[in-house]
Order: structure tokens, then C-alpha cells, then sequence
């Protein structure tokens, strides 16, 4: 099949996809969108949110449209890195045995990461970069597709551990999820309360996913784009002396250059979900927030002035 015909396929089957997780989630479509493009892209995504905004059933519902194995681990203050990853046990012969942990999965739900200490949350980092995990000296591949679903509580709530910057960067999406207006609510509580069960068919597979993965690779950009990405990102860092006074004075810290990867490879699928055959300006626009909110950090001017990562953004565009 050629590319062009690949998209288009892509295009319907998106479509498609949409519809059958809308069986289950009510409203958040931007919130989806933003999740399915970190999926086609073989990144991973943070979703921020109050508990109670069905973050874990939307994961969960996802993975079954996608037709992928999906394990969900609860991150608590005693959550060990071994309890993640599994460990060697000593077997009857007395050799050791290595036992996988749950994050041998496609899909895994990291469900609230930041209420468990920072040694735990490290113990995904080679798994989210390398696709792989170290136990005792030896290397274990995890099947591919293999995404790292996170969900957040806000940090201010009670029991909160920060995410380091260097995870933090490792996620392309941060997503934000915002309360469902009273149209959404409404639906949400006559779906939830009756006795009718929506069954959700899986329409990918593992190697449709990776094959939609390499397509989205294989799409061409424009060098003004990809320039337009670039110093898009490097206009958020604020110790270059080509920074505005606004960045100066509102930002500590700018993104990083997996922030310019990932809004090109954003922008790439989010070209071939509308059936584009090459991204523009427009398709960068569309991924910048989900992918620069967690990568640039506020001083206490901001803070004390009630300035928003996205109001800075906006700022920026």
C-alpha cells in the first residue's frame, strides 16, 4: 500500500476509533485526540487532572479500541521499583528466575505517579527511553508498541511527590483535563446509572500501530517548518540572548530539544489524522501546548502574578 493510501486509511480509521471510544467517554475529544497522536507518534502522555474525571477508565477504554494488551499499576508512598519491574526469585533447582512486573505490557496506566517517592517514579525512565528494563545486570526488551499512559493529580494536593524535570521531558504530551460542561454531565450520569453495558471493539492491532508509527515517520516537512518548530522552542529559553523580555521575565527554564522532535513529529500526525500529506504551520499550532506546558518552568514572578504556562505560550505565538 502506498502512503498516500495509507493516510487515507489512517484518516477513516481514525474516525472510526473516535466513535468507538465515544461509546464509553463522554466529551474530552481534545483530550483523546491529543493521546491517540502520542500513540501514533510512540510517545507517552501525562494527563493532569482532580480525581474523578475518568482519566483511568479513558486510558483503559483506549486500549481496548486499540486491540492492546493494557496493565494498570497504582502508584502509592510504597510502591518499590521491584513491585514495577519484577524480580529474580530463586526457583526449585535454586537458580534464579526472573518475573516480569506489570510494566510488561503495550499500554500501561501509571496511575497517579506522583503520589509514589521519586525512586519508584525513576524505575520508568529506561523503560519510557530505552523500551527496555535492567534487572540484576541483565537487559529485558518490552514489546513493542509500548506506551507509558501517566495520570496526575495536581500538585497541590495532599501526598503529591513533584516529577523530576527529566521525566517530566520523557512524556510529549502533558494533558489537562478540565471538568465536563453540564450537556457532557448530564449524558455522563444517564450512561453511568442504567443497566445498559456499551461492549468496545478493538479495531487495531500491535502491528497496525506500529506500522501507522512508521508511516507518520515517513511523511515529509517543509524546512520552513521544521525552522518555524525550532525557534518556536528556542524562544522559550530564557538564558540565550536572543530571549524576549516577556520569557526573561516569566520563565526560570526553556524546553529542550526533544520539545522541537516532538512538536515535528506531532505535527506530522496530526498532518495524517486531516488526511494532510505533509504538515504545516497550522499542525504545529495544534500539538504546541499539549507538548511545551510541562517543559518550561515559571519563576515566582509568574506564580505571584497568576501567569499560566499557557498564557505564555499564546504569548509566544
Amino acid at each position: 500500500m502506498s502512503d498516500v493510501a495509507a493516510i487515507e486509511r489512517l484518516v477513516v480509521k481514525h474516525a472510526e476509533l473516535k466513535k468507538e471510544i465515544a461509546k464509553i467517554i463522554i466529551g474530552q475529544d481534545e483530550v483523546i485526540e491529543q493521546i491517540l497522536l502520542s500513540i501514533y507518534t510512540g510517545g507517552h502522555s501525562l494527563l493532569i487532572g482532580v480525581p474523578g474525571l475518568a482519566k483511568t477508565l479513558m486510558v483503559n477504554t483506549i486500549a481496548q479500541a486499540l486491540g492492546l494488551d493494557f496493565k494498570r499499576i497504582q502508584f502509592t508512598p510504597d510502591l518499590m521499583p521491584s513491585d514495577i519491574l519484577g524480580s529474580e526469585v530463586l526457583d526449585q533447582n535454586r537458580s534464579f528466575k526472573f518475573l516480569k512486573g506489570p510494566i510488561f505490557s503495550n499500554i500501561i496506566l501509571a496511575d497517579e505517579i506522583n503520589r509514589t517517592p521519586p525512586k519508584t517514579q525513576a524505575a520508568l525512565l529506561e523503560a519510557m527511553q530505552e523500551r527496555a528494563v535492567t534487572i540484576a545486570g541483565h537487559q529485558h526488551k518490552l514489546e513493542l508498541p509500548y506506551f507509558v499512559l501517566a495520570t496526575q493529580n495536581p500538585i497541590e494536593q495532599e501526598g503529591t511527590y513533584p516529577l523530576p524535570e527529566a521525566q517530566l521531558d520523557r512524556f510529549m504530551f502533558a494533558i489537562e483535563l478540565k471538568y465536563p460542561s453540564i450537556a457532557e454531565e448530564i449524558m455522563v450520569v444517564k450512561n453511568t446509572t442504567s443497566d445498559v453495558k456499551q461492549v468496545v471493539n478493538a479495531l487495531f492491532n500491535a502491528k497496525d500501530i506500529i506500522a501507522i508509527q512508521e508511516l507518520v515517520r515517513r511523511i515529509p516537512v517543509a524546512d520552513n517548518v521544521v525552522e518555524y518548530a525550532v525557534k518556536l522552542v528556542n524562544s522559550t529559553r530564557p538564558n540565550l540572548d536572543t530571549a524576549s523580555d516577556y520569557v526573561k521575565q516569566y520563565l526560570d527554564w526553556g524546553a529542550g530539544p526533544r520539545a522541537s522532535q516532538n512538536l515535528i513529529l506531532g505535527a506530522k500526525a496530526n498532518a495524517a489524522i486531516h488526511g494532510k500529506f505533509s504538515p504545516d504551520i497550522e499542525d504545529v499550532h495544534a500539538v504546541v501546548k499539549g507538548i511545551l506546558r510541562h517543559r518550561i518552568i515559571k519563576n515566582y514572578k509568574a506564580e505571584a502574578e497568576g501567569i499560566s504556562e499557557e498564557d505564555i505560550i499564546d504569548k509566544l505565538l
